[in-house]
């Protein structure tokens, strides 16, 4: 009886011991982690618009997302443009900037942009304009991500500068190439105004691979949305946060069969949301969602259903 207890004894006080040296070592990486210290991350809205419900489900059938992502009468859903612009050591990174508004009225008519935020009004409101902006962070070319790069020199219309004088442009080789030899599938997602202005300027630099590409912003690359898109995994107040872009556009898009039509090999995404996800909930990650009209980020758990959202929060809560 007596080795019994004194075995429960032992068993117990190193519990105590682990679980003291683990808060230890996460209080000292956080409080000797200069950059995690530095870091300042803030939500940038660039606007509202409209997709249809069911390219952005996928298989799943409307019965089911329209629950979460209602749809109006001609089946299309809102969605936000969200960036997110970090601080970090002299630095002001701007992680993707929207669609922009460079198109035509007929363009612009089949997306149905709505809101009175845009992504200048939405940076001034955190005290920066375009011209603070030192780097221009593209998780990928599609024009609701990257639009907003490149503007009209003036009223006039009949030349294209970048919108970010002062910053470098960051995609990588794989993509680039991508892009800039299109598939007929994504074609139409590829607009050249967006894309070549950047690489004509001098601006444009390359990532070269998945990993820490600064202290504290590392990136992933994923492959079945679109070939090697980026998504940033910064580290910031002891925490990861995970900038989804279209590997998980929205809260709606957690189940791990929910997957857009609009990617173009639907069975990595699969592999790819699975792998994310269940790193996110082990690891306690705040997932930053880009498309999410109502919801910023969350958390997420293991349950019966899969993983699903713990804990909403804005980043300005965090």
């Amino acid at each position: 009886m007596g080795t019994i207890l004194l075995d429960a004894y032992i068993e117990n006080e190193l519990f105590f011991l682990f679980k003291v040296k683990k808060v230890f070592f996460v209080w000292f990486a956080y409080f000797w982690n200069p950059n995690q210290k530095n870091m300042k991350l803030y939500s940038v809205n660039s606007g509202y618009f409209k997709l249809d419900g069911g390219a952005m489900f996928g298989v799943v059938p409307k019965s089911i997302w329209n629950k979460t992502n209602p749809a109006d009468e001609n089946n299309m859903c809102s969605w936000a443009m969200r960036c997110l612009l970090v601080e970090i050591n002299n630095r002001l990174i701007l992680i993707d900037n929207g669609m922009g508004d460079k198109q035509n009225e007929k363009f612009f008519s089949f997306y149905y942009l709505h809101g009175t935020d845009t992504l200048e009004k939405s940076l001034a409101k955190h005290g920066f304009c375009f011209d603070d902006i030192t780097d221009v962070f593209l998780t990928h070319l599609h024009f609701d991500h990257c639009g907003g790069s490149v503007k009209y020199t003036d009223s006039s219309r009949s030349a294209l500068t970048p919108t970010f004088k002062n910053a470098r442009y960051w995609s990588n080789k794989q993509h680039w190439e991508w892009a800039t030899h299109p598939n007929p599938r994504e074609k139409a997602s590829f607009l050249k105004e967006n894309i070549m202005p950047i690489y004509e300027s001098g601006q444009l630099h390359f990532i070269e691979k998945e990993g820490e590409w600064l202290p504290g912003f590392e990136t992933l690359f994923v492959n079945g949305h679109t070939e090697s898109m980026m998504l940033p995994l910064l580290h910031y107040k002891n925490k990861k946060v995970l900038f989804c872009a279209d590997l998980l556009p929205s809260v709606g898009h957690l189940p791990i069969p929910y997957v857009m039509g609009y990617d173009v090999r639907p069975l990595e995404t699969l592999k790819e949301k699975e792998r994310v996800l269940q790193q996110a909930a082990k690891e306690e990650w705040l997932l930053f969602f880009e498309h999410d009209g109502v919801n910023e980020s969350v958390t997420v758990q293991n349950t019966e259903k899969g993983i699903r959202a713990n804990h909403f929060l804005k980043i300005a809560e965090f």
